[in-house]
């Protein structure tokens, strides 16, 4: 069963206690937790969940994977899938499929075990050929210590490369600033 509206709504608010000044940034959101469809769907429209990993190894570096559609380099991640049972259960479904790092291979960081370090409202382009209008996504990205090194093994249908970067150079802004206050 995906992720239901009362888990998003509570990590929502978990993520909101941390962060109010950002409240006003996810409208988007609000709006389709009041709507009848599932928020969590890929077909949902204007805008529906996704969960990406944010992941950062030994060096305190974080993991970054060209995906082969945008050609834009970002954290392992993706759509819910049904499974899902909670927002971090998609984030690790996709490090694993993505980057090829089983959910055992990482730790969540401490102190971010159920709220995400960053909820991020995007626009993403109409698609014809899959009848996608305009829309939103609405990240919410966890982040996870890599417990040892492992080798990240990319899934060539949809990846095309991956990059270890240094806080400071990390593709989100908001990502790269929130990184910047860890200890």
């Amino acid at each position: 069963m995906p992720p239901s509206v009362d888990h998003i709504r509570f990590v929502t608010e978990a993520y909101l206690a941390c962060h109010p000044d950002e409240r006003d940034s996810l409208t988007v959101l609000f709006a389709a937790l009041t709507d009848a469809d599932d928020p969590t769907n890929r077909k949902t429209f204007p805008a529906h969940v996704t969960c990406s990993a944010i992941v950062i190894n030994g060096a305190r570096h974080v993991l970054h994977i060209v995906h082969r559609a945008s050609g834009k380099l970002l954290a392992p991640g993706g759509h819910n899938e049904p499974d899902d049972g909670h927002l971090r259960d998609a984030a690790l479904r996709e490090l694993h499929e993505g980057a090829g790092i089983p959910p055992n291979a990482v730790v969540p960081l401490s102190g971010f075990e159920d709220v995400p370090l960053d909820i991020d409202v995007h626009t993403i382009d109409a698609n014809p050929s899959k009848d996608e209008p305009t829309h939103h996504h609405v990240d919410f990205r966890w982040v996870f210590l890599l417990g040892a090194e492992h080798p990240v093994t990319l899934q060539n249908k949809e990846v095309d490369g991956y990059e270890w970067r240094p806080f400071t150079s990390a593709a989100s802004p908001t990502v790269r600033s929130k990184l910047a206050l860890l200890p």
